[in-house]
């Protein structure tokens, strides 16, 4: 850990910027947090994927409790949904921290990114079409516990995996969005704890104090934002941004 005393902090207000409005775009439509800055943190700053995923782990955290506060507040959560996706999220978060502190997890996303980017697609599509049939979404379990595993071994993913195709089962954007969030933070809590126990508290640096702070800021703004923009323009902007995240990881991964 960084002796912070002797730290010009002016260094940090880029990440506190990154981590402000990450946090403002995961808050209002359940996903990116962990997908932006881990790929700051690896493509820019050099940092081992594991490291990496470690670091965002840590901020979110706290980022994710405030959230959920958030969410929870202005009543977009849905309980029930909610038991369904924590015990499977969190189990799979402790074996993809496991797995990504003990192998290289890297050749499996572009795979994973083509397939979101395909939802992002059908979601876009969904938005464009007109009136939206809700549902109940039947397959929860399973998706927590990929969501979880693709999360901790990916560095993100939590948000893009379950968000989406909860969605595309026909649950309500507002509730799915706040029910996420507000699950993640158990699952992010775990992911940390099992960092720190393969890798000690190498996870704090400079740029952790920086994404924190800015989502920490940030982070109350979600459930406002969820709250109040209508069920399929917050559709459309979950399926453009789950498209353009993915295309850009699957081109980065492939230059």
């Amino acid at each position: 850990m960084p002796d912070f005393s002797t730290i010009d902090f002016t260094a940090i207000l880029p990440f506190i910027a990154i981590g402000f409005a990450a946090q403002v775009i995961d808050g209002a439509l359940g996903m990116a947090f962990g997908l932006i800055n881990s790929t700051l943190l690896v493509s820019m700053l050099g940092m081992p994927p594991a490291l990496a995923s470690a670091s965002v782990h840590a901020v979110e955290t706290f980022t994710t409790a405030a959230s959920g506060v958030s969410h929870i507040y202005h009543r977009n959560v849905d309980w029930r949904l909610f038991r369904r996706l924590v015990i499977p999220g969190v189990l799979g978060g402790v074996i993809g921290a496991y797995v990504l502190s003990n192998v290289d997890a890297a050749v499996a996303k572009p795979f994973v990114m083509a397939y979101l980017a395909a939802i992002g697609l059908f979601l876009l599509y969904r938005a464009w079409r007109g009136a939206l049939t809700l549902q109940s979404p039947k397959i929860v379990a399973p998706l927590g516990l990929a969501g979880g595993f693709l999360d901790a071994a990916g560095g993100g993913g939590w948000g893009p995996v379950v968000t989406s195709n909860l969605l595309v089962q026909g649950a309500a954007p507002r509730t799915t969005i706040g029910t996420v969030n507000t699950s993640e933070f158990f699952l992010t809590a775990t992911v940390s704890i099992t960092f720190f126990t393969q890798m000690g508290l190498a996870a704090f640096s400079l740029a952790t104090l920086g994404l924190l702070i800015g989502g920490l800021v940030a982070a109350p703004l979600g459930g406002i934002l969820a709250k109040r923009v209508p069920a399929r323009p917050l559709m459309a902007m979950v399926g453009a941004l789950l498209t353009l995240t993915s295309a850009y990881t699957i081109w980065q991964a492939l230059r």
